[in-house]
């Protein structure tokens, strides 16, 4: 870093009132303020979180989210903190440069000592509640009070009910964090509202989305072996929280008006719930396929998939379906994908759906309700140009969230944060401190 500007400029001496500027330092002040260099572009930044090929939604967003900032800004001075589960190792790609092991709290020290020994300019935290050890993951505040650059963290989760361990949890990585981003507006009102978070410390940035050409469905189809069908879908990891049944449940009516029609679940059951349960729900929804008589309509491709193998099967899909159970859900990166692919899409009200399906982006159906899935479903494959109009305003709506005009947005987060620690200094305290003290010592002058 250069060396403080001694001299100061006719701006920069208005800073502090003259009269109390003359009282603290003296008349002949311009040689005791020091302004700090200009602040330029972040070049050494970190991110914490999930990687590939970590099988999780971290994981991807985490690796998509690196892709793009070193497409945008070069991919030298970039490197990753990966988090593993567990005993689990990975084969990460080069810019994984540093491992923490979940559950042992030593690991995140020495990955604050790696960070600060490797001078980065900035840190960028993916935070989730389950993927970092401890209580509800206070593992992390080892790493964060040991580092000395600015952090951003990028919430994926933000609860508007906490408990007690999760609130304490939240009010640390806030506290320690510069620039706080969030993926919707209802994720922002919650944390300010129920976490106390000053809005002009928050940036959103939406969920980022590859910049998928708005095509037909049966382009892909032949290619997947489902020519001549429309394709019902949802993909993602498997978790009983999904409400897959539903749709499942859903079928028979539908098919009753439309005979082709295939419901298709893609993705492997989620690592962490298959470590507990094995593959028990992908169980279920077999046995409830059968037991209602769609087993031949419903497609379960069984794997994690490729981003190239995940674009033809979203390409695919003349519906994209988000049934899931619970209101509260900030984010859903395969919503955010699928509208991104211009795909007419059904699903349940939860947050992130209500946002991003506004204005005819989508349809909303309630909670658990096979019978409105099976009325969504079939207005939609009645009515063409209604499907195609929906598909158009999604696509359009979606330009915004590209993984190119994401990445600028982060670095635009990195700004501000590196701005706000490199503000002009007095003897090494920021100024904006040395105006309010003086103003507060000064006030009848």
């Amino acid at each position: 870093m250069a060396a403080p500007n001694t001299s100061l400029n006719s701006q920069s001496i208005h800073l502090i009132h003259p009269e109390a500027r003359d009282k603290i330092f003296g008349a002949d002040s311009t040689s005791s303020l020091q302004l700090a260099p200009r602040p330029q572009r972040p070049v050494r930044i970190a991110v914490i979180g999930n990687h590939l090929p970590r099988q999780c939604g971290i994981a991807t967003f985490t690796t998509d989210l690196c892709d793009a900032i070193a497409a945008e800004y070069g991919a030298s001075q970039l490197s990753v903190v990966a988090v593993n589960d567990g005993h689990s190792s990975y084969l990460y790609p080069e810019r994984v440069r540093f491992e923490i092991s979940e559950g042992d709290i030593a690991s995140y020290r020495a990955a604050a000592d790696y960070l600060n020994a490797s001078s980065v300019d900035l840190v960028c935290l993916q935070h989730e509640y389950g993927i970092f050890g401890g209580k509800s993951g206070n593992h992390i505040m080892e790493l964060l009070k040991h580092l000395h650059m600015p952090v951003i963290t990028t919430l994926h989760t933000v609860l508007c009910e906490p408990n007690l361990d999760q609130r304490v949890v939240m009010h640390k990585i806030a506290a320690r964090s510069e620039r706080l981003i969030v993926m919707s507006q209802y994720s922002s009102r919650v944390l300010q509202e129920v976490f106390g978070a000053r809005a002009e410390k928050i940036d959103l940035i939406p969920h980022g989305i590859p910049d998928l050409p708005f095509v037909e469905p049966d382009v892909y189809k032949e290619s997947l072996a489902i020519a001549g069908k429309s394709v019902l879908l949802t993909f993602g990891l498997l978790s009983p929280n999904k409400g897959f049944e539903n749709v499942i449940q859903a079928l028979p009516r539908i098919l009753s008006r439309h005979r082709d029609v295939v419901y298709v679940i893609a993705g492997a059951t989620h690592p962490h719930v298959r470590a507990r349960e094995g593959d028990r729900y992908r169980d279920q929804l077999q046995a409830l396929a059968r037991e209602v008589g769609v087993e031949q309509e419903v497609i379960f491709l069984n794997r994690f998939h490729s981003p190239q193998e995940m674009a033809s099967l979203v390409g695919s899909a003349d519906i994209y379906i988000t049934p899931y159970c619970h209101e509260a859900q900030a984010v859903s990166g395969t919503l955010a994908y699928a509208l991104g692919a211009g795909k007419a899409i059904i699903s349940t009200p939860y947050w992130h759906a209500v946002e991003l399906l506004d204005g005819g982006r989508g349809a909303l159906v309630p909670f658990e309700n096979p019978a409105a899935i099976a009325t969504a479903a079939i207005e939609l494959l009645n009515n063409e140009a209604e499907r195609h109009a929906m598909r158009k305003r999604a696509y359009l709506y979606a330009r915004k969230m590209v993984w190119n005009r994401v990445a600028q947005s982060y670095m635009q987060s990195f700004e501000r944060a590196r701005d706000h620690r490199m503000q002009p200094v007095y003897l090494g305290f920021p100024v904006r401190a040395a105006e309010k003290n003086a103003a507060s010592r000064f006030v009848n002058v």
